[in-house]
């Protein structure tokens, strides 16, 4: 009987050691099955780690190489960057079910026991030795690495309420505890944030790595652990909590960079996928393509941002909240409002600025105000970026004078006559329309440029060009209480006036060598 090709059914069934061996069944070490199971996947041209993307041509193909060589792997990479996520779908490489010792805390093999206690069961009878089955769910074992881990946590101590209950002296083995790491054996233990981990600890990890045993305290105890080890960590100048230790760094096969998405459509994906739109909110909200791209955007803008620390990274957990907080912006409108179905409005971004400012960290705290004085103009600088993918660029149109040749012209004129427009935050979408059709020549400059548009999507447009020309300053974009007021830019310039747009310059003043931004 081959034993591969038994049935996950035809598996449990087999009860004892007798059964066991009479289906062909020889210890395989879980590094060996990992590396069988890639194999397997790889030629049959399977998905291995479903619901990665941008990895393709990166980073999965370094973790595939990583456990054909049946190596230790060490993720090293920013926040929000798929690590944790990663280490766990290599348990989809596992068998299916295994067969352990019944009874044994460390998962021993039938054929190859390695506890005291499974070594004394099968001595005591032998083929009959009760077998129990262990899915591949159950092999997995994670740890956040925090500063109160300790050596007894991971690897284990001698248990004194044991050592009185069995009456045994703490010379024999049998009182002691083991920690998750020994109970891991023929598992994937992962141990996340490893840098935070003190140096002390790292150290006892040396022998298990290294030679695959253990030691606990003064016993004389030598356990060939069989575990395939997944470490996830920061780079290192970023945190000063701590680092990764020479020699245990030394100890690890391969480490593998990971990266944020290479381009927003990667990131429209991975958001998509992790955002979770709650029941109702699909059809009470319908959101623009325009809107996931501007929350992309944002996040690309953070990245190379000054004002934020690139040593801290911006998390792809920023866009996913954003996106969430945009769909409940529009859903909390059209609830107030007792309205149907309401499109996401360009105003709405204001409601993700909470999602923002918990998620970037900036070079200079500052006062209270300023992750979200950040927010804002990181907003404004997707904006910017996206509004020339559907309008001309308003600095070369600038200086075309006449009607004709200027786009923009009519509108700004509308507001050089001293006209305003306020889009509130909760307004009706009756209101929002005949506020947004209430501006001269804007109607007409989403026709030209986008013909054929429902009307939702046509005031979708006009809102969008007003945001585009107040980032470019032709008009000037104010922010209210409950909203915003679009007017002629020289009278805000008098008002003093001009939302987001000059609270960062280039004449702050220094402020330890830094500039003073907010």
């Amino acid at each position: 009987m081959n034993y591969n090709q038994l049935t996950s059914d035809q598996k449990l069934k087999i009860k004892n050691i007798a059964e066991l061996k009479a289906a062909g069944y020889e210890p395989k070490s879980i590094k060996q099955e990992l590396r069988d199971n890639l194999i397997q996947r790889l030629r049959k041209k399977e998905e291995v780690f479903s619901g990665i993307w941008g990895y393709e041509e990166t980073v999965i193909p370094d973790i595939e190489r990583a456990i054909l060589s049946m190596h230790h792997i060490n993720l090293l990479g920013l926040r929000g960057q798929a690590k944790t996520r990663i280490a766990r779908l290599m348990v989809n490489l596992l068998d299916e079910y295994i067969p352990v010792v019944k009874g044994s805390e460390l998962n021993d093999d039938p054929l190859q026991p390695l506890s005291r206690f499974a070594k004394d069961l099968v001595a005591e009878h032998g083929d009959n030795t009760p077998v129990e089955w262990l899915h591949r769910n159950d092999r997995y074992t994670e740890k956040l690495a925090t500063p109160d881990v300790s050596v007894a946590d991971l690897i284990g101590d001698a248990d004194p309420i044991k050592a009185a209950t069995l009456k045994l002296p703490y010379s024999d083995e049998r009182v002691i505890h083991f920690g998750l790491i020994p109970r891991s054996h023929r598992g994937i233990f992962v141990i996340n944030e490893l840098p935070d981990l003190q140096a002390r600890i790292q150290v006892s990890l040396f022998n298990i790595l290294q030679e695959g045993d253990i030691q606990i305290r003064g016993f004389k105890i030598r356990l060939p652990l069989d575990i395939q080890f997944v470490f996830t960590a920061n780079p290192e100048d970023y945190t000063n909590r701590g680092s990764i230790v020479t020699p245990l760094k030394d100890r690890i096969d391969s480490q593998i960079i990971t990266h944020y998405p290479k381009n927003s459509e990667i990131g429209k994906r991975i958001t998509k996928q992790e955002a979770v739109v709650k029941k109702g909110q699909d059809s009470l909200v319908k959101m623009h393509e325009i809107m996931a791209d501007l929350i992309e955007q944002v996040a690309i803008e953070a990245r190379s941002s000054e004002y934020v620390d690139a040593k801290s990274g911006v998390s792809a957990r920023l866009t996913i909240s954003a996106y969430e907080n945009l769909l409940s912006a529009a859903e909390r409108r059209a609830l107030v409002n007792g309205e149907k179905q309401t499109l996401v409005r360009i105003g709405d971004l204001w409601g993700v600025v909470p999602a923002i400012t918990g998620k970037v960290e900036l070079v200079y705290e500052g006062e209270q105000e300023g992750p979200q004085i950040v927010a804002q103009n990181l907003i404004g600088k997707a904006i910017r970026t996206l509004f020339l993918n559907y309008f001309p660029d308003p600095e070369k149109t600038k200086k075309q004078k006449s009607n004709g040749s200027n786009p923009y012209r009519s509108i700004t004129d509308w507001f050089g006559e001293g006209n305003t427009i306020d889009l509130m935050n909760d307004m009706s979408n009756q209101e929002y329309r005949n506020s947004l059709l209430g501006v001269k020549g804007l109607r007409e400059l989403v026709k030209e440029r986008h013909s054929g548009l429902e009307e939702t999507e046509q005031l979708f447009m006009m809102e969008f060009a007003l945001h585009g020309l107040a980032e470019y300053s032709q008009i000037s974009k104010n922010g209210l209480t409950a909203g915003l007021q679009f007017k002629d830019l020289l009278s805000s310039m008098f008002s003093g006036s001009n939302f987001g747009k000059d609270d960062f310059d280039d004449d702050d003043e220094d402020y330890g060598g830094k500039k003073r931004r907010f």
